[in-house]
């Protein structure tokens, strides 16, 4: 795989991108039309109402330099609906996506169509650059070092370096994924990735050979850069850090931003705007610091001492910290800190004295000037999450398990380079720790007034889309959590036929979800449900608890193959769901959005109930009495509109062609009998519904 598998380009190389981009003798009708160049050139071509509604409305935001929302149905067409304008504008442009999917659609798929359609003789050329996070990039200083002085752990270790090795000889990108090899849960990796915070910048010896030095060229040079939210908000967090420094972030200034499956933003942006520590980043901090200077023969008893000091203040002052399992909010820090004071001056004198110690160096290698960097933002950060009284932010604690899994992106901040720089894209893709670790956290209430300031009020046009924005048929709710003013807005139905290809069961008989006697009736309706489709489903839950509770209810009760979040990764379970005829997948809030399984594989999803937030995560509770205090009413402001943004997300797992067809199931008649539940039924397409069982057995001829 080689350079032009990230970024292709006909012209010359220069720092600017293409600006004098024709305008073409042809109007958006003429393209998306009957007749139009779109029906000449894509093999499955339809008219899509919608979809030239969607580009004329993005054309002129960008003419306007005015903002879009848009929800755009499944079935649009939106990739190509705001493509087109975007190449029509002559600006250089940035997608943010929430997904690797949709960015690798956009790369390898839309864009190239787009250019054999609008460039059939091949005149001209589109300059396209797909960039990742930081730590999904060789660092080739670190393997160099790691060469001359291997600090390997086993075989598997070994193993692994020599593969890397092999491949940093011949690859052109330093994209891990390239790597086929290479476990997801490598521990080697980490320990080789090109984050920042061991980056020395142009004084590194590899600098010029570096392969983010080589991705941020290919962004100068582009008209259209492709990237996802995580890396646009860390990104975007270390700019407004460093108070927008010529060279901070890696991503250039633009024309304009389109945000695809942005119903993700408010997540995303919340755990790069707040700050994280962890007795993690402290070893890895240990670990570079001995390495380092282990390598330039400089690790003396005093620097030895003090890391060995650092280490155990560190393992000391986290294990003091509340008892308490995952997310939960750390509310009484005046009284810890009265407690354990002593505890926390020890760890900050500890810090301390290891830059003091790195610092009197009579030669000090270029590395140690970062240590020293990172050393000081420790401290400040340690401060901040003790000491601050700030009530615009919420500050909790979460434990991770050993080599377990946590949500990536979600509750680390540029703060903890380590996380936020990886890229990450699913709402719960995998991320290996060594052994249990506790994240000191500290996140903002609200982002909205951090996202007007910083994002939107800069930008002269930001295109925000995802077939799941509106509730009851209003962006009140978007604009408000995302701080959006002064934005047109539009809402285009789906170009799929709801009425005929979707129906909607919620029986009425079953008990409240939140009654004991829920998970037995539950799973007799599910075991009846499949019956009835052959299989062929996905049962969505609200809980791992939940999920694990009816798969145990059901083993051996189905006659068809079930499969078990955790039991595999999730592209593995996709992949053994799609080619197993009848399967059940059984699966959390990771396989709510994003995934697309086309054709009578999937038949049926089936979700146990409205997906509203945990109410006591400190984050959710924090913003739940923040919107409270501020006179608003939070359960209908901010609880009830983003589960229906959840629930959309659900449910549109199921029709993804115009030929699909199936059933879709809601468990919880909360949205039948409670007064809210109108707010759901108004928001969800329009497809056919029924609470008799009877009607889903006519709707797959079963009788």
């Amino acid at each position: 795989m080689g350079r032009e598998a990230y970024y292709r380009d006909s012209l010359a190389p220069t720092s600017q991108p293409a600006s004098c981009r024709a305008k073409h003798d042809y109007t958006l009708y003429q393209f998306f039309s009957s007749g139009g160049v779109l029906s000449r050139t894509h093999p499955a071509y339809e008219f899509r109402r919608g979809q030239l509604q969607m580009a004329q409305a993005v054309e002129q935001a960008l003419e306007e330099k005015r903002h879009l929302i848009v929800e755009a149905g499944t079935g649009t067409g939106k990739t190509l609906a705001y493509l087109l304008p975007v190449i029509r504008s002559g600006k250089r442009v940035l997608i943010s996506t929430g997904t690797k999917n949709l960015q690798e659609q956009l790369f390898y798929k839309d864009i190239p169509f787009l250019e054999q359609a609008l460039y059939p003789n091949g005149e001209a050329k589109l300059r396209v650059c797909y960039m990742k996070g930081r730590a999904n990039y060789l660092c080739r200083k670190k393997l160099y070092d790691l060469t001359d002085q291997p600090v390997l752990s086993g075989l598997e270790e070994i193993e692994q370096y020599r593969a890397i090795a092999a491949w940093e000889k011949t690859t052109q990108t330093g994209d891990r994924s390239e790597l086929a090899s290479l476990p997801e849960a490598s521990a080697l990796w980490p320990k080789l990735d090109a984050r920042s915070e061991a980056c020395l910048g142009q004084k590194c010896s590899s600098w010029d050979r570096c392969f983010i030095t080589e991705m941020h060229r290919r962004a100068m040079e582009s008209d259209i850069i492709i990237v996802n939210h995580h890396l646009f908000f860390a990104d975007l967090s270390i700019k407004q850090a460093t108070e927008y420094a010529p060279d901070a972030g890696i991503l250039p200034e633009v024309g304009a931003v389109v945000f695809d499956e942005a119903h993700e933003l408010e997540g995303v942006a919340g755990s790069y705007f707040g700050v994280s520590v962890s007795n993690l980043r402290i070893e890895d901090l240990i670990r570079d610091v001995e390495s380092s200077l282990q390598r330039h023969h400089l690790l003396s008893a005093k620097i030895a001492g003090a890391t060995r000091n650092l280490r155990e203040r560190s393992q000391f002052f986290f294990a003091l910290l509340p008892p308490g399992a995952g997310r939960f909010a750390f509310q009484n820090r005046p009284q810890f800190l009265e407690e354990n004071g002593d505890e926390f001056i020890g760890l900050m004198q500890a810090l301390g004295r290891l830059a003091s110690e790195i610092q009197n160096l009579s030669q000090k290698p270029e590395e140690v000037f970062s240590f020293v960097r990172r050393i000081e933002e420790l401290q400040v950060q340690f401060r901040f999450l003790m000491e601050s009284e700030d009530r615009s932010t919420v500050f909790w604690i979460e434990r991770r398990g050993g080599r377990g899994t946590s949500r990536d992106g979600h509750g680390v901040s540029r703060a903890d380079k380590s996380s936020l720089e990886s890229g990450a894209l699913a709402p719960e893709s995998k991320t290996t720790y060594r052994r249990s670790n506790v994240f000191l956290q500290a996140t903002p209430i609200d982002v909205a007034p951090i996202l007007k300031t910083c994002l939107f009020d800069q930008l002269d046009c930001a295109v925000l889309t995802s077939a799941t924005l509106a509730v009851g048929g209003g962006f009140e709710y978007i604009r408000q959590r995302l701080g959006v003013e002064h934005a047109r807005e539009l809402v285009l139905p789906s170009h799929f036929d709801y009425q005929n290809q979707a129906l909607l069961y919620v029986p009425r008989d079953l008990p409240d979800p939140r009654t004991p006697q829920f998970s037995t009736r539950a799973a007799d309706r599910i075991r009846r449900l499949l019956e009835i489709t052959r299989g062929r489903a996905f049962c969505l839950f609200t809980s791992y608890a939940q999920m694990n509770e009816i798969y145990q209810r059901l083993l051996g009760e189905l006659e068809f193959p079930m499969l078990l979040q955790g039991d595999a990764p999730k592209s593995v379970l996709l992949e053994e769901f799609r080619l197993t005829p009848h399967a059940v997948l059984f699966a959390t809030s990771s396989f709510w959005q994003g995934v697309d399984v086309q054709g009578e594989q999937l038949s049926s999803v089936i979700i146990d109930r409205l997906p509203f937030a945990v109410p006591t995560d400190p984050v959710v509770a924090a913003r739940v009495r923040a919107v409270d205090e501020a006179g608003g009413n939070a359960f209908f402001q901010y609880q009830v509109p983003a589960a229906v943004i959840t629930l959309k997300q659900g449910f549109g797992r199921l029709i993804r062609s115009l030929h699909d067809r199936g059933l879709l199931c809601l468990l919880d008649n909360r949205m039948l009998n409670k007064r809210y539940g109108r707010v759901f039924l108004e928001s969800l397409p329009n497809y056919r519904k029924t609470v008799e069982l009877k009607d889903v057995e006519s709707f797959f001829a079963v009788h």
